[in-house]
């Protein structure tokens, strides 16, 4: 690429330590609309109520905050606002499914709900919310409750969201009275035709996000495992591919991924580096009933770790997935502080896509880089989840960097500052409206503006 870092940074007006990254910035644009071509729009304005700063031209709504009541008289509104998606209803309407992504010390938990509760023990969940056709809330109500540490997930094709928890506690730890570290559907509109049933043969373990296959049915799962060794990339083959609600209770195999000679992802530091013997080993346990499935035993050829597996989309014929950091102080085999990798299952080939790192030419601002999501107009939206004041970026297909939003929500103190991160970043179905959680406080922001402009 051209354009210098210290370019880049001035454009987007983030000036400053920051994370860069090298590669084939399209490839992250693969089955959408062309990606937008300015670099921007403009500086970020200060918000007089001292929420979310916004550039020119855009307002936010703030559709619910933690502590208020939920509308469905059924409690509060949980904390720890975490992964979210947006489907289409009837009349115009938009139903927002949002994780809690509550531990046993979650200071407001998801409500227990006759019907909707897994575990009575547990404080996570999922909240959904109904918006009318000119976005106001007309609804807000429990989806799931009693599950723990629901952190990201991913809607199916068959307009479900499939939760996942971020945790292997067993029943008898931190009070739960059931284990968890499972996948639950979700179903949007009417929760109570999904339960609270955990999808067994999806696995139990630290789950981060899945993707799912709109042709084959197959779901990508990553792990955010926290120690070594590190985290695995899944795929589950359902015995139901065709989908639709209920299928995946129906069970299929968990598979992890092997990478020939490659027993650390982290080890791969070179963008286009790309592997065509791709192998796919039946998990031997996926309960776990007894060792984590990461410490299991995959016969002689082992398996392929990776710190920090965390976001996982689905983008025209292809899987990608990300690693937001890898650290040989931790154990891995090298040094990132990100890595986008593409999975073509019809040609069974990996291939590193992106790598963040402090010496390329193009530079994505921010500590962290945590959640991902495709914007209409082509562009990547980034959420931030670092040290200091947090941001919304965008990323052009060339590699442009710009602020999007920025949270002005102190967590901390006047002498020592600190901001919740941003998550749960994703489009309605329009492309008109952009909603995203502040993490801490809890805030589910929607976002209007020239998105296409």
């Amino acid at each position: 690429m051209s354009a210098t870092r210290r370019e880049v940074l001035a454009r987007s007006g983030a000036l400053g330590a920051g994370i860069a990254f090298t590669g084939a910035v399209s490839e992250l644009f693969t089955g959408t609309a062309a990606a937008l071509g300015h670099s921007g729009h403009g500086p970020l304005l200060p918000d007089p109520k001292g929420l979310l700063d916004l550039p020119k031209g855009f307002r936010y709504r703030v559709l619910s905050r933690e502590g208020e009541p939920l509308r469905s008289g059924e409690g509060q509104v949980p904390s720890n606002h975490d992964g979210m998606a947006a489907f289409g209803g009837r009349h115009g309407r938009v139903h927002l499914v949002r994780n809690h992504e509550n531990r046993h010390t979650g200071r407001i938990p998801v409500p227990a709900v006759d019907g909707l509760t897994y575990d009575p023990a547990g404080k996570g969940g999922c909240t959904a919310l109904t918006l009318d056709a000119h976005g106001s809330v007309v609804g807000e109500r429990v989806a799931i409750a009693g599950t723990a540490v629901n952190c990201a997930g991913g809607p199916t094709p068959w307009g479900t969201w499939l939760t996942c928890e971020e945790t292997e506690d067993r029943a008898g730890t931190n009070g739960y009275a059931k284990d968890h570290g499972f996948i639950f559907e979700v179903d949007p509109v009417d929760p109570h035709r999904t339960g609270a049933v955990p999808l067994t043969a999806m696995g139990r373990f630290q789950h981060e996000a899945v993707a799912v296959d709109p042709k084959r049915g197959v779901v990508y799962e990553t792990e955010d495992a926290f120690d070594k060794p590190f985290g695995l990339f899944y795929r589950f083959l359902p015995r139901k591919p065709e989908g639709g609600r209920g299928a995946l209770r129906a069970g299929g195999r968990l598979q992890a991924m092997r990478v020939p000679g490659v027993p650390d992802l982290s080890s791969v530091q070179e963008t286009g580096a790309s592997f065509d013997r791709v192998e796919w080993v039946d998990v031997p346990d996926p309960l776990a009933a007894g060792t984590p499935i990461r410490f299991q035993d995959f016969g002689p050829g082992g398996i392929t770790h990776a710190q920090k597996l965390e976001g996982c989309y689905w983008g025209g014929s292809s899987v990608y997935f990300v690693s937001s950091f890898a650290r040989s102080g931790d154990g891995s085999a090298a040094d990132h502080y990100g890595q986008i990798w593409r999975y073509e299952p019809g040609a069974r080939r990996l291939t590193l896509v992106i790598v963040f790192g402090p010496d390329t030419d193009v530079q994505l601002p921010g500590e962290s880089p945590d959640n991902i999501c495709l914007a209409p107009g082509g562009g990547l939206m980034v959420c931030e989840d670092g040290g200091g004041v947090q941001h919304v970026y965008g990323v052009t297909r060339r590699g442009e960097v710009y602020p999007v939003a920025r949270n002005r929500q102190n967590i901390g103190t006047p002498d020592e500052p600190e901001w919740g991160e941003f998550a749960g970043v994703t489009f309605s179905p329009d492309g008109r409206t952009m909603y995203v959680n502040c993490y801490t406080p809890g805030t589910t922001f929607a976002v209007t503006g020239p998105w296409r402009g």
